[in-house]
């Protein structure tokens, strides 16, 4: 194209082709942004953190029943005070929640008169229990926790099916399947777990 004083003009751009190239461009970037990020929940939901339920109320006040928890069991290690999540065959309902009071190697008493919990001679100091513990489900005391092996209780002591029962009895370490973290959801108990 020539201007009226002889000069070469450059054709105009297609503006169109260059907006449809660039929103192509855009919604390519997007999808492949959240293509990656599912791939990176999907992976981290299954290799470092799992999303679990409560089922029942074997842990008030501590936790809720249908609490929604965040549990890791990445390299984790049961120690005493630890709220856990265990399973194993002879479970009937599925995977159950509860505190480790005694590890490996620990002997624990319980008098059922006073409702004080004892490990390795000392009483606990548990403000995280619903109540005392005084009720006895089968189990003597005292009883030593032999290696790999942990002793379970509910922070509900009168409401809770744990290691003072012997259907559940000692739970063996590796049927831990991680460490509680905290609650996500409902919203209203948000926060971690201790």
């Amino acid at each position: 194209m020539k201007h009226p004083n002889g000069a070469d003009v450059p054709a105009p751009e297609n503006n169109a082709a260059q907006d449809t190239g660039r929103f192509s461009n855009s919604l390519f970037d997007w999808c492949e942004a959240m293509i990656f990020s599912l791939i990176l929940v999907v992976v981290v939901f299954t290799f470092f953190f799992r999303l679990i339920a409560v089922d029942g109320t074997s842990m008030l006040p501590t936790l809720q029943d249908h609490d929604m928890m965040i549990v890791s069991g990445l390299g984790y290690t049961p120690e005493r005070g630890d709220v856990i999540v265990v399973n194993k065959e002879t479970f009937d309902l599925g995977p159950i929640v509860k505190r480790v009071i005694a590890v490996g190697g620990d002997t624990v008493d319980i008098n059922f008169a006073t409702g004080d919990v004892m490990v390795n001679g000392e009483v606990l100091n548990e403000p995280y229990i619903n109540e005392p513990t005084y009720t006895a489900e089968g189990t003597e005391f005292p009883l030593t926790v032999p290696e790999g092996q942990l002793f379970l209780m509910g922070d509900n002591r009168n409401g809770s099916s744990d290691s003072r029962d012997p259907r559940i009895g000692l739970v063996d370490e590796r049927y831990v399947i991680g460490h509680v973290l905290g609650v996500i959801f409902p919203f209203s108990s948000f926060g971690a777990v201790e």
